[in-house]
């Protein structure tokens, strides 16, 4: 029952979140009561972003976002209350994001701490030093957070893409801006821009979590009730794109290994009703094995991956599809297939079956992005920012009223020639006319009669370790299971010892790659007739080889667990591992291998474990061409025969959490997995050799990656303990005073202090099973600070 707080003006309710506003400044506030766990998510989101600047300031919101970390009028260092020592102390959870249509702070709390991060927003709303010492140092660091994403040649596409898509309207930059003016902007246009958005009738005030609400609405007024309204009114960005007279294209060639296309079509805004329709076509072309451009792209080892994303945003935004090519793909190939592919739906439409499979997809992520409070807050926010948080609440029912008939229809709307821009990305060294459609439509937000109203109450209270009901359902299979009250939703983990040093010591790659064919085929059903079977009900099943264990990860609805435990034991014991599946494979696998060869951090790391750890090793790491060549010395056979080999019950372990009855749960469990034989393997087996102790101090290695203009830095050493010896504890906690967390001393001084770097941390890795592990800090430079930046992270 909402609260009649006098200070309050009760709004609506919809969907279990009611939304008040405060009468003395027009603070919207949205709460939603979830007693699950003692915590809570609050969220400010002011309603400003990159649509919000212009020439000469882009990236202006991104960087105003950090500086309102520096402090404020009661939040600061010199009192010793900084926003990272006052709530990291606490245990809290805490950072900002910055997009096109808002920027948003929050912090993930416990429960009896909301009112300090309510006092902290509103100290900060107003009261944010934003002074030039901070902007230069702060300058440097999102400038380096700017070329960390020039690394990344499919990054730097789709900002040209998008700038050459876009010719008028904000959305034309990128949120982090342009380099100069990351560089130049004055300290006073970012106060400017401060004083103009940064008010509370500009802003969104999000609490999700354990509270009394009359409690936390009386903490809201004594925080924000004194802060006065905006004596000007919120400018809008009133720029809008003007049509597209036809198709467009851009090309960037950098250094690089893979080829990407991307082809993009000008769409509607996210409270249009065309844009569930696009929603469901982007499922139906990419999500899943099943999807159409999976099946003419990826399984034919074109590309390895393709993906496809309607923008939700507050204006037009972008349908994009995406496509990153193997070696020898041209684009001119991908390209026409994509192109065929939306011709055809566009021509005939698509099935029954294709757009039930993208709705059960899309009812499942919506369902797990109601888990947790910090969940519920993000997506809420989405929302917000386009226009209407209810969005949040009937997106479920606008997406399940869509019909193949509306898809086909805003294929023909969008998907033309005249809207198109396509992008092409060349590693370096190697006609329909637009239909009119009113902008101005929007979608019906009001009915809200199906959505849930209930809140989430506690079970009871109880510690985590005695809600957990551990059983044996078999020899060597034990099952954890869990329930949590969150309706609808299982989350499922699983493992059996069957990883990667089970391999034979000619290949290192015979475990993971076996584990990766799991998905691909049984001898009882194709992977499309299994992708089309979990798509149905919008369940996922995905495997994945570690160290020692190769792992399961299943994510579906309550009902849904028969079917899904059905298939994971087929896809354990009777993978198909056909030839054509696995050269496809195998293709796809060399590519992304290829695509590290350009990645700095993974170059750096690699050089780093191969100075400590010897060949065998379970933390040693090949490298990228050593893994390409291992990867084409592989057969189907090879991968057969490991299956058979190790694959079955004993030291099986499987996590069951959501919403299920335990007996249940173990009863099925106990039935498919009784079906599995019984592996050998029962035990981890003995280190083959030790990490070495012998720092060879001041030995420098540097790799040279042309066209990045970030660089990676590792330095480390082995520590010669696992996580079971008496010395972990206390080495992990030095650990994270030194670099594990935001306020840590690295964090203090090479970024916030000398604006070095956007990111660096240290920590203790690859100690798991009895492995001796190493410690590390790494940090991106560029290239001309990283000297600089070395010495730095050494003297702390």
């Amino acid at each position: 029952m909402p609260s009649d707080n006098s200070n309050f003006q009760f709004v609506c309710s919809s969907g279990g979140i009611d939304e008040y506003q405060l009468k003395s400044n027009g603070l919207r506030v949205l709460t939603m009561k979830d007693s699950s766990a003692p915590v809570a998510t609050v969220m400010v989101t002011y309603h400003v972003g990159s649509r919000n600047e212009a020439i000469g300031f882009t990236g202006s919101t991104h960087l105003l976002e950090h500086l309102m970390f520096k402090g404020s009028k009661n939040f600061n260092k010199e009192k010793g209350t900084s926003v990272w020592s006052v709530l990291q102390n606490v245990g809290a959870s805490i950072n900002a994001t910055t997009w096109n249509d808002r920027t948003n702070y929050y912090e993930l709390l416990p429960r009896e701490f909301v009112k300090t991060a309510l006092e902290l927003e509103a100290d900060r709303m107003r009261n944010a030093f934003i002074n030039e010492s901070d902007r230069q140092t702060e300058m440097t660091v999102v400038r380096n957070e700017f070329e960390r994403g020039e690394n990344n040649p499919k990054h730097a596409l789709e900002k040209a893409v998008w700038a050459t898509a876009y010719s008028a309207h904000p959305y034309h930059h990128s949120t982090i801006g342009w380099r100069s003016d990351i560089e130049k902007v004055p300290i006073d246009r970012l106060k400017e821009f401060y004083s103009t958005f940064y008010w509370p009738n500009n802003a969104t005030l999000t609490v999700i979590g354990d509270f009394d609400i009359d409690q936390l609405l009386n903490d809201v007024f004594q925080s924000f009730g004194s802060i006065q309204k905006s004596p000007h009114s919120i400018p809008e960005a009133y720029t809008e794109e003007p049509d597209q007279e036809g198709p467009r294209k851009v090309t960037v060639r950098r250094a690089g290994e893979l080829g990407v296309l991307q082809i993009a079509y000008k769409s509607p805004k996210a409270l249009h009703p065309d844009y569930c329709p696009l929603d469901i076509l982007s499922l139906v072309l990419t999500r899943g094995k099943s999807s159409r451009l999976y099946r003419s792209i990826v399984d034919k080892g074109l590309a390895s991956s393709v993906t496809c994303d309607a923008s939700f945003f507050k204006d037009e935004g972008l349908f994009i599809i995406t496509a990153t090519l193997t070696p020898e793909t041209k684009h001119k190939e991908v390209k026409q297939i994509i192109l065929d592919e939306l011709k055809k739906i566009m021509d005939e439409g698509v099935t029954e079956d294709e757009v039930n499979r993208a709705k059960a997809q899309n009812n499942t992520q919506l369902a797990f992005s109601r888990d947790g409070t910090f969940s519920v807050a993000s997506y809420l926010n989405e929302a917000i920012a386009v226009g209407d948080w209810k969005m949040y609440v009937e997106l479920p029912r606008l997406l399940n009223e869509v019909k193949p008939s509306s898809i086909q229809q805003v294929a023909k709307k969008y998907i033309v020639e005249d809207r198109q821009t396509i992008g092409y990305f060349f590693p370096k060294g190697d006609g329909e006319k637009a239909q009119e459609y009113n902008t101005k439509d929007q979608v019906n937000l009001e009915s809200a009669e199906n959505a849930s109203t209930s809140s989430l109450e506690s079970p009871g209270g109880a510690k985590l370790a005695e809600r957990v009901k551990v059983t044996e359902i078999l020899p060597g299979v034990e099952l954890y299971a869990m329930k949590v009250p969150v309706k609808d939703v299982v989350t499922i983990q699983g493992s059996i010892l069957a990883g990667e040093m089970f391999s034979p010591k000619e290949n290192p790659l015979v475990g993971s790659f076996t584990a990766k064919m799991l998905d691909q085929g049984t001898k009882k059903h194709t992977k499309f007739e299994i992708s089309e079977k979990l798509a149905s009900v919008g369940a996922t099943i995905t495997f994945y080889a570690g160290i020692y264990h190769t792992r399961f990860s299943c994510k579906c609805l309550s009902k849904d667990l028969p079917l899904v435990f059905d298939i994971l034991v087929e896809q354990l014991r009777e993978p198909s591992f056909s030839e054509e599946d696995f050269n496809s494979l195998v293709k796809r696998e060399v590519a992304r291998f290829q695509e590290l060869k350009q990645n700095t951090d993974h170059q750096a790391e690699t050089s780093l474990v191969q100075n400590i750890y010897q060949r065998g090793h379970p933390n040693y790491m090949y490298s990228s061409d050593e893994t390409i060549q291992f990867a084409k010395s592989l057969n189907a056979k090879m991968l057969a025969d490991f299956h058979a080999a190790n694959y079955g019950t004993g030291a099986t372990k499987i996590v069951v959490v959501g919403d299920i009855q335990e007996e249940v749960v173990a009863q099925l469990l106990k039935e498919k997995f009784s079906t599995l034989p019984k592996s050998p393997n029962n035990s981890i087996p003995p280190l083959p050799s030790k990490g070495s102790m012998e720092t060879k101090k001041g030995e420098l290695i540097k790799i040279t990656i042309n066209d990045k203009p970030s660089s990676h830095l590792y330095i480390g050493n082995a520590i010669g303990i696992d996580k079971e010896h008496e010395d972990y504890i206390p080495l992990f906690l030095a650990n994270y005073i030194l670099g594990g967390n935001f306020s840590a001393r690295l964090m203090q001084t090479v970024r916030d202090k000398e604006g070095l770097t956007y990111h660096i941390r240290s920590f203790l890795s690859g100690t798991e099973f009895g492995i001796d592990g190493f410690w590390g800090v790494t940090g991106s430079f560029a290239p001309h600070m990283l000297d600089r930046g070395e010495e730095t992270s050494l003297q702390d």
